[in-house]
């Protein structure tokens, strides 16, 4: 694992913050979305907010396998890995951010809930320089 290479991907994760979500959908099929990073832990995990109610969620339930993508012209990061729905009210403040009332009541509203993606494989290519691997 180039250190340095996974050092950057994780700063473009924080930097860029706008990323696709493809989840698998009951049919089978791929499904992304457009989905803002609430939280990573370099590229270990990735932290967003949503609806439990939402198409994201029955997605997730129905299926934990996803994969996360940021682009550029410069740059492409790809991980794939394991998603989850974390209801914990903890969690669910700690990762509150400004912007979540337009969708939501509060923190505590029952229809949030957080999604922590697990990353098991990744696939960079940035400055030119490419490295796949796992985690």
């Amino acid at each position: 694992m180039d250190k340095e290479l996974t050092k950057k991907a994780a700063e473009i994760i924080l930097k860029q913050r706008d990323c696709v979500l493809t989840l698998i959908d009951k049919d089978g099929y791929p499904s992304s979305s457009v989905l803002t990073v609430s939280h990573a832990d370099g590229i270990k995990s990735i932290i967003f907010c949503g609806g439990l109610g939402s198409n994201k969620a029955k997605r997730i339930e129905n299926c934990n396998r996803a994969c996360v993508c940021f682009g550029s012209e410069s740059y492409s990061v790809s991980f794939s890995g394991d998603i989850e729905i974390l209801t914990d009210p903890d969690v669910k403040k700690e990762m509150w951010y400004e912007g979540l009332e337009h969708h939501f009541k509060g923190h505590d509203d029952p229809d949030y809930c957080v999604m922590k993606f697990t990353t098991k494989r990744y696939s960079l290519f940035i400055d030119w320089i490419e490295e796949k691997g796992g985690l």
